[in-house]
């Protein structure tokens, strides 16, 4: 987990002008351009993302069940392919019609916030909906009314909640190599991309991924700021919901909002699709390259799952029922990866096997590999918070009737820890189906999933090609998604939220 991290320090030591580099024109527009476009996103991301949470939550708004799932559905359509979509619908030789400057700031701008709002939309409903109401009815029983209440009391509240999912939102974008690829707006990671592509000297590469290193850690340090040190407790028991505001003769308005923005983020990019798989089809492309690079696609993502599933398990057991220094040690490093973009840990991978592994090298093994450590914490997580609400004594009365650890493992904690496991399997799954740039660095020659058949179809104008396999994504991460809400409940996922 730790290897990326350690790959980019010693090749950018490797550098013979590593502050040149860093404070050169380049590196510094592509930090700007980058944090620009991570700001406006972020922003962006929280207003939607907590105006429509507000409107879910805390009013009368007609069908809150079916626009809660449409608002959420962009989840599923990963940011290259909204990307994709727009410039298709909108950009020149639009389907639509052309909007000025779609192929830009304001086209990635647009595709990373209709992809990324629901991150924040989730944690903030979430937190609503286990706000204790009680304390809102208090301050106005003492004379606040109206704003003076959500600046005093329900913005506060909130605050964790939105620190979190802007932070998730920022990290993202940060990482985002697809969208802004496709809709050609510089930012670091199209840089490190180039140096890669352009150059055997691998030095610049590193140091623009440490860069990025530098930007994730402050943040999140930034992020801790924003939370605050102080958590809110309910004061009263049981789960009284909070009193509904009435909209009146803004509901329907409301609806259409709410809907408008569920289907930006989702209805275009599937409508697009639609349209061009059917033109494609219609042409006599061949569906047999699709359904190749689908199977590719899961057994990989399958792999991954299974692959980190099997490793979260001895480090979550570790965490929860040997807490020390050095389990809290193990855990901490093991989600390392996270914080990294997937650009970052195959440019490590690349090195370390190509000089000290050459049977891993160029095989679907090291984009495994490449899975895990970038989604590992997702596995961690689930099977963790699932492992702290199981009963030890359980496991200790197999015991003391004569059971061995392993034994016991097998026979009592896995069947107890099935639907934790499920879920963490899952979550790395979804993810890993959608991974575009370690997919793209680490393939073998001639192996495609349906990811890199989207870019590389983009890349050339090809929205024909890139259409399908983009379509077949979507149905997939959306049946994943499924089977993950299906499973899900508070005491075995809430760690993941």
């Amino acid at each position: 987990m730790v290897l990326p991290l350690g790959h980019l320090v010693l090749r950018a030591a490797e550098a013979d002008d590593a502050i040149g580099l860093i404070v050169g024109e380049r590196v510094r527009d592509a930090v700007l351009s980058t944090l620009l476009l991570a700001t406006t996103v972020t922003l962006a991301a929280s207003l939607i993302g907590i105006s429509i949470a507000w409107l879910l939550e805390r009013t009368d708004l007609p069908g809150r069940r079916m626009l809660g799932a449409l608002a959420a559905v962009p989840l599923v359509v990963p940011t290259y392919v909204a990307a994709l979509a727009l410039k298709d619908a909108f950009g020149p030789r639009a389907l639509v019609f052309e909007v000025p400057g779609i192929v830009g700031f304001w086209g990635a701008a647009a595709a990373l916030t209709l992809s990324t709002y629901p991150y924040v939309l989730l944690l903030v409903r979430a937190a609503l909906a286990a706000a204790d109401p009680s304390l809102e009815e208090a301050a106005r029983s003492l004379g606040d009314r109206g704003r003076s209440v959500g600046r005093r009391i329900t913005l506060p509240l909130l605050r964790p909640a939105v620190a979190g999912g802007g932070l998730l939102v920022f990290l993202y974008v940060l990482s985002d190599f697809g969208a802004v690829t496709i809709l050609r707006y510089e930012t670091i990671t199209l840089a490190i991309f180039g140096e890669y592509r352009t150059s055997f000297d691998r030095a610049p590469a590193a140091l623009l991924g440490l860069v990025l290193v530098v930007l994730t850690i402050a943040a999140i340090a930034i992020e801790r700021g924003l939370r605050g040190r102080t958590t809110a407790r309910r004061v009263t028991a049981g789960t009284r919901p909070a009193a509904r505001k009435a909209l009146g003769a803004k509901r329907w308005p409301a609806v259409a909002a709410v809907a408008f923005v569920g289907l930006a983020g989702a209805g275009i990019p599937v409508a697009t699709l639609l349209y061009r798989t059917f033109t494609a089809t219609s042409r006599g492309e061949a569906s047999s390259v699709v359904i190749r690079a689908g199977v590719t696609s899961v057994a990989l993502a399958g792999a991954a799952a299974l692959v980190a599933v099997g490793l979260a398990l001895p480090v979550a057991t570790l965490a929860v029922r040997f807490r020390s220094r050095f389990a809290s040690s193990v855990e901490t490093v093991s989600v390392a990866g996270y914080a990294l973009p997937g650009l970052v840990v195959a440019l490590a991978l690349v090195f370390f096997a190509a000089r000290y592994l050459p049977g891993l090298y160029q095989t679907a093994g090291l984009i495994v590999v490449a899975y895990v450590i970038r989604f590992f914490p997702e596995a961690l997580g689930a099977t963790r918070t699932g492992l702290a609400a199981l009963d030890p004594a359980v496991e200790e009365a197999a015991r003391s009737l004569g059971d061995g650890r392993l034994r016991v493992i097998r026979g009592i904690t896995i069947p107890l820890l099935r639907r934790s496991l499920f879920a963490a399997g899952l979550l790395v799954f979804l993810t890993s189906m959608k991974e575009l740039p370690a997919t793209l660095l680490l393939r073998p020659a001639g192996v495609d999933t349906l990811a890199t058949r989207v870019w590389t179809g983009a890349a050339e104008g090809r929205y024909g090609q890139a259409a399908p396999s983009a379509l077949v994504l979507i149905v997939v991460s959306a049946v994943a998604l499924a089977l993950l809400r299906g499973d899900r409940d508070d005491r075995t996922l809430g760690g993941v939220s």
